[in-house]
């Protein structure tokens, strides 16, 4: 993590570790006297989807989550490790690392007043198992195989095949709590209130507006510090993002700035704090290799591999603020290779018209490229469709979607390929294997490899994380060969603060946390 404070004629910059701050565990009670004291507001462009830890995995609902909602386990900063939240502790029950236990601490409720018992736990499990929505998590608890209770404080998960990251996983939003008397047992939740029992309560929610948070009377968990009241405005575009800073209309500005402006802030003298933090914060492009897509055949892939220029779309597009990536896995987490770099490395056009000659294919090939929200959208895309026209291979048609409605499309496979950013959900490699390339990944790319499947398994079982390096290396290189996805860019991120607000550093930090109970007013 480094943080560096802008001051008229005067900069002091601090660096330190990505994961540096003191966080103890142990139980609070926020309180709920927050008067009339102002709000801190927050911008950002990740806006929630919904409300519902069954219904949505997306970004900005589960940064909404992590502040409403609580979970068995969290990350506090300074670790990578799970320590107990809505537990007072959590273990594997064998050495096969297939029954894992949780017991409650005692006394909690939900914001509404009513009991956490075991039995919501298991309901709010069983519940994303059931329904299995599509635009849901359930892909995260695939090595769930069932939940059962003792008594009415302990939880005991039973899990198909070994894995050790099941800890991790149940620390992120899929873990989420949720009120077993206030949300159907086989359906998503619909409307805009929750039930949650995390630091915040939820005074009002607007879809693409803001969310009014204030503390929670009745949480207890890891938190030590009471939360500030806070108002969290969604801006649609970067660039209104920026507008809302330049105007002083919000306190805190959090994903996403114009990268432009990002590296005018960064070498400012302004009176604002600009923190910068190591994440797992990464774009791909992501191909469809279902029936009739024309990039179904490995040889068209291959070639937009062996064409794109990373190094151009960091410089040209995102002003350096992000560092090309050519690995499925960032750098800062271990297992991290440069597979498609060994595999393609420089663009070659020649390269990849011998690879369509050679597989039959006739060019160019056409496809269609989706993308939505992100910083600097339109000028990546502009640019990914420069660089693969101008080799006479391809012909591209590009569409920006909205939101809500291009995380269905991708979900029905309508794009042939697609732009998507992957923020890390748990400080594991995992959290970049299992999901994206998994069978029955969330991306809905279509892509199964009986192999891949065998190593992220292996991987799993291992209890020693750093010790599955070997399995996400070839994971990585298997991957490199079939190019079912593209890894593009990885990058740090950058929150805008005024001088009166501290603890901005925690909001962002790679361990999938929106921590806004850390914020204060100096």
């Amino acid at each position: 993590m480094r943080g560096v404070r802008r001051r008229s004629r005067s900069k002091v910059v601090v660096a330190a570790l990505a994961l540096m701050s003191l966080g103890l565990s142990g139980c609070s009670s926020l309180s709920s006297d927050d008067g009339d004291e102002k709000p801190i507001v927050v911008g950002t462009t990740d806006s929630a989807m919904g409300l519902d830890p069954a219904g949505v995995y997306d970004v900005g609902s589960w940064s909404l989550f992590g502040n409403v909602y609580q979970t068995l386990l969290t990350f506090t900063p300074g670790t990578d490790k799970p320590t107990p939240d809505a537990a007072k502790s959590c273990g594997f029950k064998d050495v096969e690392r297939r029954t894992y236990s949780c017991t409650l601490r005692s006394g909690l409720k939900f914001a509404n007043g009513h009991d956490l018992t075991a039995q919501d736990v298991k309901f709010s499990f069983d519940r994303i198992l059931r329904i299995k929505s599509d635009q849901g998590p359930a892909v995260l608890l695939e090595t769930l195989e069932s939940v059962r209770t003792e008594g009415n404080d302990t939880v005991v998960f039973r899990l198909r095949t070994p894995d050790a990251t099941f800890p991790s996983k149940i620390a992120s939003g899929v873990g989420s709590i949720v009120d077993s008397r206030t949300y159907p047992a086989d359906k998503v939740r619909t409307g805009n209130e929750l039930d949650g029992s995390g630091p915040y309560r939820l005074m009002d929610f607007q879809p693409d507006g803001k969310v009014e948070l204030r503390p929670n009377p009745h949480y207890k968990g890891a938190n030590r510090t009471s939360g500030n009241p806070v108002t969290v405005r969604y801006f649609g575009k970067p660039k209104d993002l920026m507008a809302a800073w330049k105007r002083q209309d919000i306190d805190v500005a959090s994903r996403d700035l114009p990268a432009a402006d990002v590296a005018e802030l960064s070498l400012g003298d302004n009176d604002f704090r600009v923190t910068e933090n190591a994440s797992a914060s990464t774009r791909f492009l992501v191909f469809n290799l279902k029936s009739k897509s024309p990039v179904k055949d490995v040889a068209v892939r291959r070639a937009v591999a062996s064409v794109l220029d990373r190094v151009a779309v960091a410089r040209d597009v995102h002003h350096r603020t992000v560092e090309p990536l050519y690995s499925l896995i960032p750098q800062g987490l271990f297992g991290h290779t440069t597979s498609f770099f060994d595999r393609y490395p420089r663009p070659d056009a020649e390269a990849a018209a011998r690879l369509l000659r050679s597989a039959g294919v006739t060019a160019p090939v056409r496809f269609k490229l989706a993308y939505s929200k992100g910083v600097s959208t339109d000028e990546e895309t502009a640019l990914i469709k420069k660089q693969l026209e101008s080799t006479g291979l391809f012909r591209i048609d590009t569409e920006h979607v909205e939101w809500s409605r291009f995380q269905q499309g991708r979900a029905k496979g309508e794009y042939d390929a697609y732009l998507l950013g992957w923020v890390a959900d748990y400080p594991d490699a995992d959290t970049f294997t299992s999901p994206l390339v998994g069978t029955g990944n969330t991306l809905y790319s279509g892509y199964s490899n009986d192999r891949i499947d065998k190593l992220i398994r292996d991987a799993q079982r291992n209890g020693r994380r750093d010790g599955s390096t070997d399995d996400y290396r070839t994971i990585q290189k298997i991957i490199a060969e079939d190019v079912p996805l593209l890894p593009l860019w990885q990058r740090k991120e950058f929150v805008v603060s005024k001088e009166s607000i501290s603890g901005a550093q925690y909001l962002r930090d790679g361990s999938g946390l929106w921590r806004l109970w850390r914020l204060d007013r100096i």
